[in-house]
């Protein structure tokens, strides 16, 4: 197994969840507190999951893939 395998494998799935759902928020051109008011989550619980602090239930990862226009599984697929 190569180092960067290793790595993606030894992460915590919060952080890369995050890390994507940061991604795409960019690539959307959105704000955290945009996102936030689209998903109807707090700002600080969207900074928080962002920042892998925070572990997401299902409902809010389909919250934000819709408020993000993409699918649920797009959230997920770095893990």
């Amino acid at each position: 197994m190569d180092t960067k395998s290793r790595r993606h494998h030894t992460s915590d799935p919060r952080i890369e969840v995050g890390r994507q759902i940061a991604t795409l928020r960019r690539v959307a051109g959105l704000s955290q507190e945009a996102l936030a008011l689209e998903s109807g989550l707090a700002r600080s619980y969207l900074g928080g999951v962002e920042r892998g602090q925070r572990n997401i239930s299902l409902l809010n990862i389909c919250r934000l893939a819709a408020a993000l226009k993409v699918r649920p599984a797009r959230l997920l697929e770095k893990l």
